[in-house]
């Protein structure tokens, strides 16, 4: 691969995330050699103004995690180059090529999505869509079906199939790839994967921020497309899915079509028992006062800041586990994690009070930490004549029993989707059919949402959301998962 071309090269995904990515794959001595790094964008500006901008973003994060390294500052440097280009010309594009030169080129679109198809065509009639070439694109790819088709549409026009990489950087995460060598790489946990066991599954994201300045963008989208269509069902998938043949990218990839295509559709009738839908307003996060989303975007609006779903998939192996997915802004804590909750044991044979038995828990955690751990229970210590039982967390992460063998730093996921991309491994990114099957789905709800007229519910900042979410699993005599363990 001869270059990596970041379109909104100067922009704020580039510079907080995907440059001090490739920093640091340059610190770790994993950037292909001779690998040119070409930042386009609009502003004009010199090379010199751009690599000093990049210096600035990187340093910041390399030396917060004890990586800076000016050896490998001036290597990543000699790679560094920057162009102004209007990306959606192939005429302004065209110097692009020649910066490229003649080996393979791999784009990673950095800009809006709506842009998408105007640059892959421009892309294309610059000689930058050649059979060596490959583009990823950032989510989320249009705002329901029939948009992700008009724009994945002109992608295909430009590159074939193999050649495009859908991103969702969830997927890049060390702990969301441990979930599955925890369940192919055991035989301890997958014979136990299935209704027999696994009373329900909980996903929750959970983000104590606002929308901020992303309000334009989010009051079209709103939490069901910009975070359950994309983050939430791949982490279903990876759940739910069973074992694929081998680790071949369309042998995991189909098994995750066929989660998606086995999700029982939501319909208007159904919508109010199954999803809800929510909005902060004014409360107190993290101790400070904060306004609500009304007040944040200056006028009135319908669109959800929270929503809760229960999913069903209508198959042999999870046939009435019911999957829970909740996300939602202005929450009390920053909290991604996936829990598996195992049926508790049929009959106890021990003394203690009613209840004393916690059924096992698996909790995979993405953020703040990441970690997997298992709740199991224990003999309480002591001489009592009655055995007595108390749970205790086991954790199942890499290093936690040596602490010397641990990481010396917590990885960005995209430096792990910028390598395979580079060397393309399309494992970790979604497959067009994966990505419409999603996109149906979430497209059923929202027409059940307006089919029924449901209006998002109220939910101060600071709290789990609406109370309909907590009746969401209360009226199942389930509750959510309240913390780690």
């Amino acid at each position: 691969m001869a270059a990596l071309v970041l379109f909104g090269g100067g922009g704020d995904l580039a510079m907080r995330m995907l440059l001090p990515s490739l920093y640091f794959l340059e610190h770790d001595g994993l950037l292909p050699d001779g690998l040119k790094i070409i930042g386009a964008a609009r502003s004009e500006e010199s090379r010199e103004a751009y690599v000093a901008k990049v210096r600035e973003a990187v340093e910041t994060k390399a030396r917060a995690d004890e990586a800076w390294s000016e050896a490998a500052w001036t290597r990543m440097t000699s790679r560094l180059d920057y162009l102004a280009v209007d990306a959606t010309s192939a005429e302004s594009l065209k110097p692009l090529k020649d910066k490229v030169g003649d080996g393979a080129c791999t784009s990673f679109l950095a800009v809006s999505p709506s842009l998408y198809a105007r640059i892959v065509t421009a892309m294309r009639a610059a000689g930058l869509a050649e059979a060596e070439d490959r583009v990823v694109l950032e989510k989320p790819v249009g705002r329901d079906l029939d948009s992700f088709r008009q724009i994945d549409d002109a992608v295909a026009d430009a590159f074939s199939e193999h050649q495009v990489f859908r991103i969702d950087h969830y997927l890049g995460k060390e702990t969301v790839q441990n979930l599955i060598a925890l369940r192919f790489g055991n035989t301890i946990f997958e014979p136990l994967w299935n209704n027999l066991s696994i009373d329900h599954v909980q996903i929750t994201v959970g983000e104590t921020i606002g929308v901020g300045d992303r309000w334009p963008y989010y009051d079209e989208y709103g939490a069901l497309r910009d975070m359950l269509q994309n983050h939430m069902l791949q982490l279903l998938c990876l759940v739910a899915m069973e074992p694929p043949s081998d680790l071949d990218p369309d042998s995991v990839r189909n098994e995750k079509v066929k989660v998606l295509r086995s999700l029982r559709p939501i319909i208007p009738e159904e919508a109010g028992r199954v999803t809800v839908r929510g909005q902060y307003v004014a409360g107190t996060v993290e101790g400070e006062a904060v306004a609500g989303y009304d007040e944040e975007c200056g006028a009135p609006s319908d669109t959800e800041t929270f929503v809760a779903v229960r999913a069903d998939i209508d198959n042999w192996r999870w046939a009435g586990v019911p999957f829970f997915m909740r996300t939602g802004k202005r929450l009390p804590e920053k909290r991604t994690e996936i829990v598996i909750q195992f049926k508790p044991v049929p009959h106890s044979i021990f003394h203690g009070e009613p209840g004393a038995i916690e059924a096992n828990r698996l909790v995979i955690e993405l953020q703040p930490e990441e970690d997997i751990s298992l709740s199991v229970m224990n003999k309480r210590p002591g001489l009592d004549q009655r055995m007595r039982l108390q749970p205790i967390r086991m954790s199942l992460s890499w290093g936690q029993n040596d602490k010397a063998a641990r990481p010396p730093r917590r990885r960005i996921a995209y430096e792990r989707l910028l390598l395979d991309a580079l060397a393309g491994d399309s494992t970790l990114f979604v497959r067009r059919d994966e990505a419409e099957q999603a996109w149906r789905w979430v497209d059923e709800v929202s027409e059940a949402w307006e089919g029924a007229a449901f209006k998002p519910h109220d939910y101060a900042a600071g709290t789990w959301g609406p109370e309909a979410a907590d009746l969401l699993l209360s009226r199942t005599g389930r509750e959510w998962n309240s913390g780690h363990g």
